[in-house]
């Protein structure tokens, strides 16, 4: 649907401002506030969270933003930190799985036969399982806390992006200039570094971007239900477990704003690899 204030897919148009520049703005604003969180959650001292029973079960105020949980530790800074903590374990596991990722893509569609043949059965057994049983598994194997669930999300978020990379190696691996590059006696690493690598790479970016929400969202999910994080600890996941015990007694302060904080982080990221994408397509230019 098209009108004179909304391009088309239904994002605000700002007045004087290219689509381009928009873009831009967009990506920079989402970076910002998540980097902040960042930064903040990982220099927060815990004094500022820390347990205080004569304060317990206090509102949404001036004083306690987000209002203070059964043990009376201040929930705006508590759910800063725990959103912090979500962040660190979602990039750093998503880097690791977008670069086992791009090898194991480009590695199949360059090497091919049985290598690819061992790769895309890897990729449909990870894709078969159901995706959250997956992940409970690895992290209960490795006796759950911040290495079992970094780990669990590393583990089980390439599949998708390795068939991505492949499909987009495998057009160009019978063109002219990598043909050419074999006749004159290059190897199939220098042909990947040198050719492959370069034509996948604002697919790459793209799809790494977009694994972030998902990583994040996982590590939630699986610190909620128990096999991540300790509930001691100041994660998402836990905050929002946690409340699930008070919230049919009226306490909703103690889901709705870390479970907001979540759910704005998710979308900021989204925001950034859609912008992106839409940046590094070069139809882009024409708009």
């Amino acid at each position: 649907m098209y009108d004179n204030k909304l391009t088309p897919v239904g994002k605000l148009r700002l007045p004087g401002i290219n689509i381009r520049t928009r873009m831009l703005i967009l990506i920079f604003i989402s970076a910002i506030y998540l980097f902040g969180i960042l930064i903040w959650g990982f220099y927060m001292e815990e004094s500022l969270y820390e347990v205080s029973y004569t304060h317990k079960f206090i509102p949404p105020g001036l004083e306690h933003p987000f209002g203070t949980d059964f043990m009376g530790r201040d929930m705006f800074y508590r759910s800063i930190k725990g959103l912090s903590t979500s962040l660190v374990i979602g990039v750093l596991a998503s880097a690791v799985s977008s670069i086992l990722a791009l090898l194991l893509g480009i590695a199949a569609a360059t090497i091919g036969g049985k290598f690819d043949q061992f790769v895309n059965w890897c990729v449909d057994c990870c894709m078969g399982l159901p995706h959250l049983v997956l992940l409970v598994l690895i992290s209960f194997m490795l006796d759950r806390g911040v290495k079992g669930v970094a780990i669990a999300v590393a583990l089980t978020h390439w599949p998708e992006l390795t068939r991505i990379v492949r499909a987009e190696v495998l057009q160009i691996r019978s063109s002219q200039y990598v043909q050419l590059s074999y006749k004159a006696g290059k190897s199939k690493f220098w042909v990947a570094k040198e050719h492959m690598v370069p034509h996948v790479l604002p697919t790459y970016l793209i799809g790494l971007v977009l694994l972030f929400p998902h990583a994040i969202m996982h590590e939630a999910a699986l610190t909620f239900l128990g096999f991540g994080l300790p509930a001691e600890s100041p994660a998402i996941g836990a905050i929002l477990s946690e409340a699930m015990v008070h919230i049919a007694t009226g306490k909703w302060w103690l889901a709705l704003f870390p479970g907001l904080l979540l759910l704005i982080a998710v979308i900021l990221f989204d925001v950034i690899g859609e912008n992106l994408k839409n940046l590094l397509n070069p139809n882009s230019g024409n708009e």
